[in-house]
C-alpha cells in the first residue's frame, strides 16, 4: 500500500482508561461531553472526542496549535509535519490533535449504544467538531490558540474556527481545503455513498456484516480522484510501491481495502459531513459564504494543491479574493489531494518551509 495511505487510514487501538496527568506525546486520550446538543437539535447522551497531545503548554498558556483531523484518519495524521526539524516543533509548539466524529474512535454510528447507533446516528457538522474541540480546549485550560493548522476537512475546520471564533486564534493555515464544498464536490460524494448504499448487503445500514462490495466500488471511484491524471501518467506511485508493482496491483491495493478497518456507516457519516461544509451557515451569515470569509480577521496561509481534484486550485482562488488577509500559496505537486499531506519529500520540504516561515512571523 502506498505510503500516503497508511498515514491517511492508520487507525491507533481504542484508549479504554482515562487520561493520565502526563502522557508520552501522541498518546491518544478520550474527552467525552454529557448532553451535547448538536447543530440539528440532536442531544446525544455522551458526545466523545479523541485527542492527542505533543509537547509541553509552557506557563503563559500561549504556544498552542491545534491540529483537527482530515477524513477517517486518527490524531497521528500530522506528523509529517511534527518534530524538531519541521515547521511545529515539540519542544516549542504545545500540539492538540483531535479526531472528527464518525472516524470509529470519536463518538461514530459504529461505537454509540441505541438510539443512535449505526444508520440513526445523527447528521454532524463541521461546526459540530468545532464546537466539542473548543470546549476540549477549555478542560484543558487553553483559552487561545497561536495557529489552528488543517489538512482537507482538518482544513474546513481551520475555517470554521476563524469565522465562528475570530478571535481565538492567531491564524490559520489551510492545506488542500475550500471553506465550502462546492457543488462539484458533492457530486463526487454522493457518488461514493451510493457505491456502498446500492449494495445488497448494506440494507439501509442496518447491516450484519460489512458491504464489502460497495466499499470497494467506492474505493475504486476514490481511487480516481486522489491522485492527478499527472501522477498517474509519470507513474508515480512507483516511488512507494514494493518491487514488481505492477498499475494493477497499485490499483487493486487502493480500492480493495481504501479505509482498512473502515466501517461502512462511519465512512457515510463523515463523507455527509464533508459535503455539507460551508462556513456561510454559520450563525449571522444568512448562507453568505462570501461574507463568512470576508469576516475572518486573523491571518490565513492558504495552500491548495495545484492538482487536487477534490477541492480544485480554482475554488481555491475563488475564496480567497474574500478572505482579507490571505496568502494564495498553492503547492506545485502532481500529487493530487494527496500534496497537502506531505505524500512526497517534495511537497513535505514545501508545506513545512512555508507553514514553519508563516509562524514565525510576529
Amino acid at each position: 500500500m502506498i505510503r500516503f495511505l497508511l498515514i491517511l487510514v492508520a487507525m491507533a487501538t481504542t484508549l479504554t482508561a482515562p487520561a493520565p496527568a502526563v502522557a508520552a506525546d501522541g498518546d491518544r486520550h478520550a474527552f467525552v461531553i454529557k448532553q451535547f446538543k448538536l447543530e440539528d437539535g440532536t442531544v446525544l447522551p455522551a458526545a466523545k472526542v479523541m485527542y492527542a497531545t505533543y509537547g509541553t503548554l509552557n506557563a503563559a498558556r500561549d504556544n498552542v496549535v491545534l491540529l483537527p483531523s482530515h477524513y477517517m484518519a486518527d490524531s497521528h495524521g500530522y506528523e509529517w509535519l511534527i518534530g524538531p526539524s519541521k515547521a511545529l516543533d515539540p519542544g516549542k509548539y504545545f500540539l492538540v490533535a483531535t479526531e472528527l466524529f464518525g472516524n470509529g474512535k470519536s463518538s461514530s454510528p459504529s461505537n454509540t449504544p441505541a438510539p443512535f447507533d449505526g444508520p440513526r446516528f445523527p447528521a454532524t457538522s463541521i461546526r459540530d467538531n468545532v464546537e466539542i474541540v473548543h470546549r476540549l480546549l477549555g478542560e484543558l485550560n487553553v483559552h487561545h490558540l497561536r495557529a489552528v493548522i488543517g489538512f482537507s476537512m482538518g482544513g474546513q475546520q481551520a475555517f470554521q474556527w476563524a469565522v465562528t471564533y475570530p478571535d481565538f486564534a492567531d491564524r490559520i493555515v489551510v492545506t488542500s481545503a475550500t471553506a465550502k464544498t462546492w457543488p462539484h464536490g458533492i457530486v463526487r460524494l454522493e457518488s461514493q455513498i451510493m457505491a456502498i448504499e446500492n449494495d445488497p448487503v448494506f440494507a439501509g445500514g442496518n447491516y450484519r456484516e460489512q458491504p464489502r462490495k460497495g466499499l470497494q466500488t467506492f474505493g475504486a471511484i476514490w481511487a480516481g480522484w486522489l491522485f492527478s491524471q499527472g501522477w498517474w501518467r509519470e507513474e508515480l506511485w512507483r516511488a512507494d510501491a514494493p518491487p514488481g508493482a505492477t498499475f494493477k496491483t497499485v490499483f487493486e491495493g487502493l480500492y480493495k481495502d481504501f479505509i482498512p478497518g473502515g466501517d461502512a456507516n462511519d465512512i457515510i457519516l463523515q463523507m455527509h459531513t464533508w459535503e455539507a461544509n460551508d462556513v456561510g451557515g454559520t450563525r449571522g451569515f444568512g448562507g453568505d459564504v462570501t461574507k463568512a470569509l470576508a469576516s475572518i480577521k486573523v491571518p490565513v496561509l492558504y495552500m491548495p494543491s495545484a492538482t487536487d481534484l477534490y477541492f480544485p486550485v480554482d475554488d481555491a482562488r475563488y475564496e480567497a479574493q474574500f478572505i482579507p488577509h490571505v496568502t494564495l500559496l498553492p503547492i506545485p505537486s502532481l500529487w493530487g489531494h494527496t500534496a497537502g499531506a506531505a505524500s512526497n519529500p517534495a511537497d513535505a520540504k514545501f508545506l513545512n518551509d512555508h507553514i514553519a516561515a508563516f509562524m514565525a512571523v510576529k
